[in-house]
């Protein structure tokens, strides 16, 4: 499923964003804090609304499409949660299953276990979600999203509060998943090794994008983040990777 983001702006926080996710394709979003990556998120999952632009799934209007619908199509997993569910971890993910009308519980049961088991989260099923860490937490959050099967994740910081270990294993998982992602991150590293494509937000507008080998540039980082950046390939992958340091005081 192709997502589109044509023409949105939010009053004093993003001014005319054109971007496009297609269809299964894995692509980043990364900036400075408070550059507008998750306000434009917010858009995308329906908990704003813009004052300007329309965001697309497949050619139709977000906010035309009925909130269960939506549901049935994209799921999120917001930077930060304020909510704390008084449930097991079991049923947290299974709050995935409920936009799915024409569903058996035993269908539910299962797609729920898939995706504990796939998040590394099976054995805390009968765990108080309030009682985790906040790497098992999101674990659980992704798990949660993932047994809603979405055609379109929208991620704002994923691997937050993971260690190194789960963030390359959460992104491999959801970029195997199958779904059309656009995900906001903030280890760049990350973003290089996993994502398609990357938009770089600025002031909330987009000041560049394309391949991470492409984007990923000393001059563009040093203007954007303010830092100096090193490019190297992984010797495996081949994918770029950066060793920072600041910039010479002036």
């Amino acid at each position: 499923m192709r997502l589109d983001i044509e023409n949105v702006s939010v009053d004093g926080i993003l001014d005319d964003i054109q971007l496009t996710v297609n269809s299964g394709a894995f692509v980043g979003l990364v900036g400075p804090n408070g550059s507008g990556k998750s306000t434009l998120l917010r858009c995308v999952y329906r908990a704003l609304r813009p004052t300007g632009g329309v965001v697309r799934l497949d050619g139709t209007d977000l906010l035309a499409m009925e909130p269960r619908a939506t549901a049935r199509q994209l799921a999120a997993l917001p930077q930060e949660s304020s909510a704390e569910f008084d449930f097991t971890v079991h049923e947290v993910v299974a709050m995935g299953r409920l936009p799915h009308r024409n569903r058996t519980a035993a269908e539910d049961r299962e797609l729920c276990a898939r995706a504990m088991e796939r998040t590394g989260v099976a054995h805390l099923a009968d765990r108080g979600f309030p009682a985790l860490s906040g790497g098992e937490k999101q674990r659980v959050l992704i798990a949660r999203a993932l047994a809603q099967q979405p055609k379109v994740l929208v991620l704002d910081e994923p691997t937050n509060h993971l260690d190194i270990a789960h963030q390359l294993d959460v992104l491999s998982l959801v970029r195997d998943s199958g779904p059309t992602v656009l995900a906001a991150l903030h280890d760049l590293n990350l973003a290089a090794a996993h994502c398609d494509l990357l938009y770089v937000i600025a002031d909330g507008r987009i000041v560049a994008s394309g391949p991470p080998h492409d984007v990923l540039q000393p001059a563009r980082l040093a203007e954007v983040f303010g830092v100096r950046a090193h490019p190297v390939r992984h010797p495996e992958t081949g994918a770029v990777q950066l060793l920072f340091d600041l910039l010479p005081a002036k």
